[in-house]
């Protein structure tokens, strides 16, 4: 069977433990039997991000934004015990906060509906997609211990020598303070990529902040917003029949419990974080959700939204067999593919991005599915597999 072929390359990127073992076993299994796949390859793993001084995450942020697609694996984002188990010389950012600042793009998830994998919430009926504000705020914060009493100030200095200042607090004794920042460009950057992403998938927009609480930083979110619609989508929004409105963060979480789903909900970047867990979560796993982040000039990168599922790293050095979900790492890789097909007009590798993602969702219907999803089913006397055996049955399907 002669192999489809690709006229641009994808950026790839590597990643860490377990889902580094699964990335390999996907491209083995899935990509490399049908596709002369074209990327280009960088490792992210934590061991090669510390030897080169984490310049290689730039390098594949670059690379990203002159290919216009990338598909990325998980990653470590280093705590103190990492620091001391792979001998790091500093604890190295995050390289999605790193590659999501550099594009200056907005993460969109989404969870993957399955028969048999029903939401928590019984009247979601279709896909709630998160929009993610991809920078600033508390990912940017900066912070300082206090140790005694004293007063806090939060001081401006213009360029043009002007200064000025607040009271934080006055402190009678330790404490801590945080200071975080948004850029006005970048916060335009997140709703031209809301509208237009709900433009293109023809879903309702919805976009939540606390403005009452903060008057100027949220606010100041919900002020681009609607400045944006009302000069540039109000018209757009009406012709393709979908709605955009702004609400409370907290009658936002009351609409979405009532609601059926089938819309895109924005958020700022913590805001979003949190509340594409509970999606997820809601919605099945997370190892059942699409990521990825999509900048204003047409940059896409697909992930995995979840972690390196160290647990199961280890049992596997140890020899054992896990039954690690692949899923949402199938389809970061589908979605990179169908993306380069698209942007290149090739039919032949959007058609197979799509038949992957329905020979992943058949076998889980069939009743062959990750010990993560069999707890859940509602489907009888499903047969728990590992990983090694939930691929290939994939593959069975791929024909």
């Amino acid at each position: 069977m002669s192999k489809i072929q690709m006229t641009t390359p994808l950026v790839e990127m590597d990643g860490d433990e377990m889902t580094r073992i699964l990335w390999q076993m996907i491209k083995d299994e899935l990509i490399n039997p049908f596709i002369d796949l074209k990327s280009e390859y960088y490792d992210l793993g934590l061991e090669h991000r510390n030897e080169t001084d984490d310049q290689v995450t730039k390098d594949a942020a670059e690379a990203t934004a002159k290919y216009g697609v990338a598909v990325k694996c998980a990653t470590i984002t280093p705590n103190a015990a990492r620091m001391d188990e792979y001998d790091l010389k500093q604890m190295w950012k995050s390289p999605n906060g790193t590659i999501r600042s550099m594009l200056d793009g907005t993460v969109f998830r989404a969870p993957i509906v399955v028969n048999g994998i029903d939401p928590v919430v019984k009247n979601w009926d279709k896909p709630i997609t998160i929009a993610r504000h991809a920078y600033g705020d508390i990912y940017k914060a900066t912070e300082i211990m206090v140790p005694e009493a004293g007063k806090a100030e939060l001081v401006f200095t213009s360029s043009s020598g002007n200064v000025t200042s607040e009271v934080i607090h006055e402190f009678d004794g330790p404490g801590v303070l945080m200071g975080q920042h948004n850029t006005e460009k970048s916060i335009k950057s997140f709703a031209v990529s809301c509208f237009e992403y709900a433009l293109s998938t023809k879903q309702d927009l919805w976009f939540s902040t606390k403005d009452t609480i903060s008057k100027k930083y949220d606010h100041t979110f919900k002020d681009i917003f609607q400045e944006l619609y009302a000069s540039k989508y109000r018209e757009q929004f009406k012709e393709a029949g979908i709605e955009y409105f702004y609400t409370l963060i907290d009658d936002a979480v009351a609409r979405v419990m009532k609601s059926r789903g089938g819309f895109i909900w924005a958020l700022k970047n913590y805001d979003g974080d949190v509340m594409s867990d509970m999606i997820s979560s809601a919605f099945g796993s997370l190892a059942m959700m699409t990521s990825v982040l999509v900048s204003p000039a047409g940059v896409y990168e697909y992930e995995a939204a979840h972690g390196t599922v160290q647990r199961h790293y280890y049992r596997y050095l140890k020899g054992e067999q896990t039954s690690t979900n692949p899923v949402a790492t199938i389809f970061a890789w589908t979605g990179a593919l169908r993306k380069r097909g698209e942007l290149d007009s090739l039919k032949d590798l959007c058609d197979f991005a799509d038949k992957l993602e329905k020979a992943v969702t058949d076998t889980i219907e069939d009743g062959l599915m990750t010990g993560d999803l069999a707890h859940i089913t509602s489907l009888e006397n499903p047969k728990v597999l590992n990983s090694t055996e939930f691929i290939k049955a994939i593959a069975e399907r791929m024909g």
